[in-house]
C-alpha cells in the first residue's frame, strides 16, 4: 500500500534512530523508470563488523542503463562512507522484507513480502553481484493430519508445556516476552540483528491493528516462556484490488474483507524457540505445538493456506520439521552482495 511505504521512509520510522540511508529516483526524460535506496546500519556493524552497507527498494524497468546507474549510484554512496561491501536488497533491514524473488513467480507476495520480475536477478548479476543467502517460503495447507511423531511429542510434552494466546490487556508485557524468546532464538543466524525497543513497540502496534490475539501464540515449560509464533492475515489478499490505495473507500473495503470476508490465507512472520530447547526433542514439540494452535485456530477461521517466511536454506532443522507436516518450499529469495573496490 502507498500509506505503508509512505511511513517506511518516513524519518519517523523507528528503524531511522539506528541508521542513515539515501534514496534515489531515475529519470528517462520526464519519465521516472527506477528507484533504489542505499542504508548503513549501525546496529547490524556493531553486532557483525564487516563494513557491510545494504540497497533495497529496488524497482526498475528491464534496461541495463538503467540497472547500472542505479545500483552504482548506491555503491558510489557506500563507499563515499566507508563501506567495504554492499549487500541486499533489504527494505529496510533484515527484520523488515529482505531478498530478491528468485523462484517462484507465478503466484502472488504475502504481506510483507517482496516480489519481483525475473530479469531483476540477471540485471543484478551483470553489474558485479553473487548470490549470498537464500531464503525460503514454504506453503502448508492448514487441514494437514499431524503425523506420527508430532503427535507423540506433543502427547510427551503435555504434562508440563503450555500453548497459550496473546494476552491483549497485558501488551507491554507480552511484547517484552516475544523480544526476548526472538532475540534468544534467533542470535546465532546469519544476518541477525536485535530490534529496538521502539522498533518492537512499532510492531506491537501492527499486532493489535491486524491480528487477533489467537494469532500469537507463546509457549511455557513450567510457567517460562520458551517459544513462540506469530501469524498475519494475508492483507494482500484484501488490498489486491485496491490499486494500493485506501482512499477514498478503500478503508472501507479493507475493513471489511478482514472482519467479514476474512482471507483465506496467512503468514507466519515470526517464530522462534529459546536456544536451550532448540536441537531436542521438546524444542521439536514446542515447534509443533506452536504451529498446530495457529492452524487450529486458522482452520477455524477459514484460513485454507499459510505460509511460513522466510526460513534460511541451510536451516535444516526447521526445514525438515516443516517437510514432515506437508510443508512445501514455492517462493526462494536471493541476497546479493559485492566487493565495493
Amino acid at each position: 500500500m502507498l500509506v505503508e511505504r509512505r511511513e517506511q521512509v518516513s524519518p519517523h520510522n523507528p528503524y531511522f534512530a539506528h541508521a542513515r540511508s539515501c534514496f534515489w529516483l531515475a529519470y528517462r526524460g520526464t519519465t521516472p523508470v527506477g528507484r533504489i535506496s542505499a542504508q548503513i546500519d549501525d546496529l547490524h556493524e556493531a553486532q557483525h563488523r564487516d563494513a557491510a552497507g545494504f540497497f533495497g527498494l529496488l524497482e526498475a524497468e528491464d534496461e541495463a542503463e538503467t540497472f547500472h546507474a542505479l545500483l552504482s549510484t548506491a555503491e558510489t554512496w557506500l563507499r563515499d562512507h566507508g563501506m567495504l561491501r554492499i549487500r541486499g536488497p533489504f527494505n529496510l533491514s533484515i527484520n523488515q522484507e529482505c531478498g530478491l524473488l528468485v523462484e517462484g513467480y507465478d503466484t502472488p507476495p504475502m504481506i510483507m513480502m517482496g516480489h519481483a520480475r525475473p530479469y531483476y536477478a540477471d540485471r543484478i548479476l551483470a553489474e558485479g553481484y553473487h548470490g549470498s543467502k537464500d531464503l525460503l517460503a514454504y506453503r502448508l495447507a492448514t487441514d494437514f493430519t499431524p503425523p506420527a511423531l508430532m503427535r507423540g511429542a506433543v502427547k510427551k510434552a503435555a504434562g508440563y508445556v503450555r500453548i497459550r494466546s496473546l494476552r491483549r490487556s497485558h501488551m507491554n508485557e507480552e511484547l517484552r516476552i516475544l523480544k526476548e524468546i526472538y532475540e534468544d532464538a534467533w542470535s546465532a543466524n546469519w544476518g541477525f540483528i536485535p530490534f529496538t525497543e521502539e522498533e518492537f513497540r512499532h510492531l506491537g502496534h501492527s499486532l493489535r491493528l491486524l491480528v487477533e490475539d489467537e494469532c500469537v501464540q507463546i509457549a511455557e515449560v513450567d510457567g517460562a516462556p520458551a517459544g513462540m509464533i506469530v501469524a498475519f492475515p494475508n492483507l494482500n489478499e484484501a488490498i489486491r484490488d485496491l490499486n494500493g490505495r485506501l482512499l477514498p473507500f478503500g478503508w472501507l473495503k479493507l475493513l471489511w474483507r478482514l472482519k467479514v470476508q476474512r482471507p483465506t490465507t496467512a503468514r507466519v512472520a515470526l517464530m522462534g524457540i529459546r536456544k536451550s530447547y532448540q536441537r531436542s526433542a521438546l524444542g521439536t514439540a514446542l515447534a509443533f505445538m506452536l504451529i498446530d494452535a495457529v492452524r487450529s485456530y486458522g482452520v477455524r477461521r477459514g484460513v485454507r493456506e499459510v505460509e511460513l517466511s522466510w526460513i534460511l536454506e541451510d536451516n535444516l532443522p526447521m526445514r525438515n520439521m516443516l517437510g514432515l507436516i506437508g510443508g512445501v518450499p514455492y517462493k526462494r529469495y536471493r541476497i546479493y552482495e559485492k566487493v565495493l573496490r
